[in-house]
């Protein structure tokens, strides 16, 4: 646990959450900002920065954990859809630096939107990008 960290605060339990799982490496709580009804976050309890810091196995396993987050909540309050969102470095959107994933309930209408403005690359600056890009 980082100690200033506040989501090492609230995964660990040095401050009160609405939690709705928990087990030994993680705690699932709800976003105190939402964007919808039922909007929660992942967040495990070791301290990682971000997405390049997870553990390939930890990160196996808060997707399998999102997954089922994902179906439960979405049955549950009746969900017409589901964001699963993840940001990395403060360009992207990410403002606390502890790994985290944002389980999103949509619903029809519910005047959230999570997208981006479609490109239009020519099919050579794709070619060129999928070569500089393979593994």
């Amino acid at each position: 646990m980082k100690d200033d960290c506040i989501f090492c605060k609230l995964a660990n339990g040095v401050f009160p959450t609405n939690s709705i799982y928990e087990d030994d490496e993680f705690k699932v709580i709800l976003d105190m900002g939402p964007a919808t009804k039922g909007h929660a976050l992942i967040l495990p309890k070791e301290h990682y920065a971000d997405i390049y810091e997870l553990p390939d196995d930890t990160a196996g396993r808060a997707f399998i954990l999102a997954k089922k987050i994902a179906a439960h909540n979405t049955e549950v309050l009746k969900a017409d859809g589901f964001n699963i969102v993840q940001n990395n470095g403060e360009t992207a959107g990410q403002t606390v630096f502890h790994f985290h994933l944002h389980l999103i309930p949509r619903f029809k209408d519910d005047g959230q939107r999570i997208g981006w403005k479609p490109g239009k690359p020519s099919e050579s600056e794709l070619k060129e990008t999928a070569e500089l890009l393979s593994l």
